[in-house]
């Protein structure tokens, strides 16, 4: 390693964030840099505090805490031994980090076997994230973890892990996360569960307390799946919605229903939606369509106008639910091209990721 890039790697910009002030702009040099942790980085509403990192790389873990109007773009984090990118509350409930932006930031082969996230969001209101990429994380960890985060939105992301010895989740919404819409993203073999609406939390880390569910009012919409053994999990979920989004080969269940948190006022998982989306399929592939955990509440579940098509026998009717499916469609070939888009003349186009209404 040469003296230039050593001496880049003690340059972490922790002074030039903690005395940036609201409006000012922080361009990181191009250059390779360490993991650094730095709290009380806040903007003010009209004038956020904006880092430029494009061209930087950091080769360590980077945790912000106590952050607000912070808008950070271009960001690169690679190989950190832990999380990748931390984004906290410092533990203080009543106090999150709000109105957090994070612009074509990309992760990559950040932890080891542990519980190590690409993107670990505790405590968290009035997020963005836009156009990141999470590319292999820990293999207990998820590519994009919210702990008790609010009103976000995750558009146009990309989460691509291996086929083989896949991470525990791709996305994951938990410990009282509500009011969360993941929008046009890929998952390209994102974890066992792509999608974890809601999962398994500590009571002492719920935010801002225990309310009976781990996730509530989550919307997962045109986004495009490839692999997982399930792509879109319930767990633990009080009313979440998954529509118009394309499901490609899922590698045994087309969802699952389940409650793992099991403490005294928390309600059976229940309200979930599953409509307008577009699941193309092997049958020895997918044995049970829906795997339904004891505890769970699958009769107030909704199925409905989706397309199914199952490609090793494409006489096949639609599939066996936990309740019955109204104006299910399918039986012909939805003709996807290469990169899962429909083709001109689909059977299929009021379905799936290309038919989310815009708005």
């Amino acid at each position: 390693m040469t003296l230039a890039v050593l001496l880049a790697m003690l340059a972490a910009p922790v002074d030039e964030l903690r005395a940036a002030k609201p409006g000012d702009r922080v361009v990181i040099a191009a250059g390779e840099y360490d993991g650094f942790h730095v709290s009380g980085v806040r903007g003010l509403r009209g004038r956020p505090i904006v880092v430029v990192a494009k061209g930087s790389v950091f080769r360590g873990g980077i945790q912000l805490t106590d952050v607000a109007y912070l808008e950070i773009e271009g960001l690169v984090i690679e190989g950190a031994p832990g999380n990748g990118l931390n984004i906290d509350d410092g533990g203080t409930f009543d106090t999150p980090s709000h109105h957090v932006v994070l612009r074509d930031v990309t992760v990559r082969d950040c932890g080891g076997r542990g519980n190590h996230d690409g993107i670990k969001l505790s405590g968290v209101e009035d997020f963005t994230l836009e156009r990141c990429t999470v590319e292999r994380w820990g293999r207990g960890g998820s590519a994009i973890d919210m702990v008790g985060c609010r009103r976000g939105v995750i558009d146009s992301c990309t989460i691509r892990d291996r086929e083989d010895g896949s991470a525990a989740t791709g996305v994951q919404a938990k410990g009282g996360s509500r009011e969360v819409v993941i929008r046009r993203c890929r998952f390209e073999h994102a974890g066992t569960r792509a999608v974890n609406i809601g999962g398994s939390t500590g009571l002492p880390y719920f935010r801002p307390r225990p309310e009976g569910f781990e996730a509530k009012d989550v919307t997962v919409e045109g986004c495009t799946f490839v692999g997982s053994l399930s792509p879109v999990a319930f767990v633990g979920v009080d009313g979440a919605t998954v529509r118009f989004n394309t499901f490609y080969r899922p590698r045994k269940w087309f969802l699952r229903v389940l409650q793992e948190t099991r403490e005294d006022g928390f309600v059976p998982c229940r309200g979930g939606r599953f409509t307008d989306n577009l699941v193309a399929y092997r049958s020895d592939e997918v044995r049970t369509p829906v795997n339904v955990g004891d505890g769970t509440a699958p009769e107030t579940f909704e199925f409905a106008r989706n397309y199914w098509f199952c490609i090793d026998d494409p006489a096949r009717g639609p599939p066996r639910l936990p309740v019955a499916e109204k104006d299910a469609a399918g039986g012909k070939d939805p003709m996807l091209a290469e990169d899962l888009r429909l083709a001109e003349g689909s059977p299929a186009r009021r379905h799936g990721a290309d038919a989310l209404p815009p708005g």
